[in-house]
């Protein structure tokens, strides 16, 4: 029972993370890259090198970090629905006889067995992946910039709101916020 509570917890707190990365001044592009970049996780194998590879990408480069976690989480399920689709697609590419001596080739490489791509659903995930990605990430972008200007401008508008800002109490956690973040 505790488990659960605290998996809830855990959920409610990153819905909440990424409503306040939604609503903060965190520039579009690093939201929707973490959050593409985040469908690509989602499809990985937890433990491989395209994992490693995304987890550097996000790390050396501006991208919102707990977008690209959210994301991963929401498409994890996604990717344990589309399993069966990508076993088909990944054992059709796998077997094509012009592609086997890549693949032999690949497969005798220092490293590159541990991409498992060998396996009919990690190689039908990770194509069905890198060719979302783009219509994701402008897919994302556009969303974003929706959301930020109707509903976040809406919200801002009502009464409630700017009864809200008017408070000391929400003065103090602007500055909280500020040095806190």
């Amino acid at each position: 029972m505790q488990k659960t509570e605290e998996f809830v917890t855990l959920l409610l707190k990153q819905i909440f993370n990424f409503l306040k990365l939604l609503n903060s001044d965190t520039g579009t592009n690093q939201l929707a890259i973490g959050l593409s970049l985040g469908l690509i996780l989602g499809f990985a194998p937890v433990l491989s090198i395209q994992t490693l590879a995304v987890f550097f990408i996000i790390f050396i480069f501006r991208v919102q970090i707990g977008a690209a976690f959210l994301a991963a989480f929401f498409f994890k399920f996604v990717a344990y629905l589309f399993d069966q689709p990508a076993h088909y697609l990944g054992k059709a590419v796998l077997e094509m006889e012009n592609l086997r001596p890549l693949f032999t080739t690949m497969y005798n490489m220092p490293f590159v067995p541990m991409t498992r791509f060998n396996n009919s659903i990690v190689m039908g995930s990770m194509i069905v992946s890198v060719i979302l990605l783009p219509f994701a990430y402008f897919g994302f972008k556009v969303a974003i910039i929706k959301y930020r200007a109707t509903v976040v401008a809406r919200f801002k508008g009502t009464k409630f709101w700017k009864a809200f800002a008017a408070t000391k109490f929400y003065n103090w956690y602007l500055k909280y916020d500020e040095l806190y973040g």
